[in-house]
């Protein structure tokens, strides 16, 4: 099983003037900084918790036909984009919506197929979602905008103390008090 994002969401969920807010940063001198601060802290946020802040298409690549249902590795899932078969020629198929289901009330959401849907000769099933809160940066939960800036804000502070290869260095006790209800719990 392989999780790829396709592309790019459009915008970050917190703006670089939002960023510098923040920090009280009020020149220009270090936007590129800041910029990808709020970057990593966003993609730090995502790989921590499995959410998908902004809007997002993403593919989940299974190297065979699965036996039960499906976990979508990110969450919110709005959309299923495609499921697409690959027969023992290796050739892609693409499958009608009344193939299989969609349950998003679950966390991770699940994608069941249909009985008869899939064959056990298929060499392999890419499923392309959209995940997220919504197009851009308000529609992301306050708590996590918070743990964003939290986590600029703690690596901004200490962006001299360390080298690039050490960060990031730490997560300071805000973040995880913020993340902790988004958080995947496993067992």
């Amino acid at each position: 099983m392989v999780l790829m994002p396709i592309g790019t969401p459009a915008v970050p969920p917190v703006t670089l003037a939002d960023a510098k807010a923040h920090l009280r940063v009020t020149h220009e001198g270090e936007d590129t900084l800041i910029a990808e601060l709020v970057d990593a802290a966003a993609r730090f946020i995502a790989d921590d918790t499995g959410l998908a802040l902004i809007d997002q298409t993403w593919r989940l690549s299974l190297s065979e036909a699965p036996a039960a249902p499906v976990s979508l590795p990110r969450h919110p899932v709005a959309a299923i984009v495609a499921v697409t078969v690959y027969d023992p020629d290796g050739d892609p198929n693409v499958l009608e919506g009344s193939a299989y289901r969609l349950d998003t009330m679950r966390r991770p959401a699940t994608l069941t197929f249909e009985p008869g849907s899939l064959s056990a000769s298929m060499t392999g099933v890419e499923i392309d979602f959209r995940a997220g809160f919504g197009p851009a940066g308000p529609a992301v939960p306050d708590t996590l905008r918070r743990a964003i800036l939290t986590l600029v804000a703690h690596w901004y502070e200490f962006r001299g103390s360390y080298g690039p290869s050490e960060q990031p260095v730490s997560v300071p006790m805000a973040y995880s008090r913020l993340v902790r209800a988004w958080r995947r719990i496993g067992i």
